[in-house]
């Protein structure tokens, strides 16, 4: 099999992870000769500070020793198999760099052998990039739960990033669909890299300069809506996962139902909107101070599908609003629909020198049709009528058009939320 068609199908099965934004790369390695983690490139994630940056993203072979019930290459499926040897991987990355494709590598595979043997190979890969061609790109290289920790020590020394999934939201999820896999593994591939992370920050604090290590941080993933796991505990994962591990983000991806599917597979694909809600939940969780049980309340221990979950809970504690922008705190402030983070802190800011009236607010580019009954300004204190109506909820249920790919993207980074 020629390079082109492997490229075909690997790139087409890295489709399926998510976890592949190059946040927390914020400079390039010292002594790099070609790559860097600055600047732009082709469209294909963004970091925290609007950057677009694009990535080669691979696997390194779709051939796997595991059968979960959930992923197009298990070992039962039938799809076509392919494996990039280490050599291709690294020409492909520079190839595709020297023509301005590409600012970084997004690396990751199917179990060949063992997690031992796979993880060698993805360092390899990271290694020849960083020792033989200086390449000081961005490279996110996938964890191998199961591989040893010495492994996992020297993945973090030539990756960015390091992104262990934990594939699915409770522990009986994952015994009842990827019987091989172990939330214990997993777990414990998690703690191996949060403690090198934070031994190398305990050094550099103390005036060593120790190597770097996975500066990117740690991310992960988990499939939603393979089984009826509801929100309340998927959110309830992340926000341990946050806590515990500290990671740097949670992706979600709605499941795809795949061809010969098993019984226990949910016969039909979650709405991608649901996807979406989750991912702003956890924008909720980590920058406005949320808890999971305040932002799930439905019966069914789902968010909404019809409102964000921000309105929702808005909505169903009126009891907290109107909020004043010229007096209230900054908790208060973050809980306001149509109000992000970067706008309280102007808020916070132009209060201490005037009061702010309708129009600041404006300028300040709130979603004003979402903030407005939430809000008393210098000049204006109309919104308390409009809690008190029973119809307010209608008017945020009303059509409005249908948002984009881009809008939502541009939303997430704002955090209009």
């Amino acid at each position: 099999m020629n390079i082109e068609a492997k490229l075909a199908i690997l790139a087409d099965a890295a489709k399926y992870d998510a976890s592949c934004a190059s946040s927390g790369a914020k400079s390039t390695r010292a002594g790099s000769k070609i790559g860097s983690t600055e600047g732009m490139g082709i469209c294909h994630s963004y970091t925290p500070d609007g950057r677009c940056v694009s990535l080669l993203k691979i696997l390194l072979t779709n051939y796997c020793v595991y059968d979960c019930k959930y992923c197009i290459n298990r070992i039962s499926s039938d799809t076509p198999r392919a494996r990039f040897t280490v050599d291709e991987v690294v020409r492909l990355t520079l190839d595709f760099y020297q023509r301005n494709y590409i600012e970084g590598l997004f690396l990751s595979s199917g179990v060949i052998q063992s997690p031992d043997y796979t993880l060698e190979q993805l360092v390899l890969v990271a290694k020849t990039l960083r020792e033989v061609h200086h390449f000081g790109g961005y490279i996110h290289l996938k964890g191998i739960p199961g591989a040893a920790p010495e492994l996992l020590t020297a993945a973090g020394q030539y990756a960015d990033r390091i992104s262990v999934n934990i594939e699915l939201p409770t522990k009986s999820d994952l015994v009842q669909l990827a019987p091989e896999k172990r939330m214990e593994q997993i777990d414990g591939a998690m703690t191996t890299l949060r403690e090198k992370m934070d031994e190398t920050h305990a050094d550099r604090k103390a005036g060593l300069t120790p190597p770097r290590f996975a500066p990117a941080g740690q991310s992960t993933q988990m499939i939603i809506g393979a089984t009826p796991t509801p929100d309340l505990e998927v959110l309830r994962t992340s926000s341990r996962l946050y806590k515990q591990r500290r990671l740097r983000r949670v992706y979600y991806s709605a499941f795809s139902p795949i061809p010969d599917p098993d019984q226990r597979l949910s016969p039909t694909q979650p709405p991608l909107v649901r996807e979406h809600r989750l991912y702003q939940a956890d924008w909720l969780l980590r920058f406005y101070g949320f808890g999971v049980e305040e932002l799930v309340t439905e019966p069914d221990q789902n968010l909404s599908l019809v409102l964000d979950p921000k309105l929702a809970w808005a909505l169903a504690h009126r009891e907290e609003f109107p909020v004043d922008v010229n007096r209230a705190g900054r908790r208060a402030l973050l809980r306001v629909p149509g109000i992000g983070v970067r706008t309280v802190n102007r808020i916070l800011q132009l209060r201490c020198v005037r009061s702010l009236r309708l129009a600041d607010l404006k300028k300040l580019r709130v979603a004003w049709k979402r903030t407005e009954p939430f809000v008393l300004a210098a000049d204006s204190n109309h919104g308390v009528r409009q809690l008190d109506s029973e119809r307010l909820i209608q008017r945020f249920l009303a059509p409005t058009r249908q948002r984009t790919l881009f809008d939502l993207g541009v939303s997430a980074i704002e955090g209009e939320f």
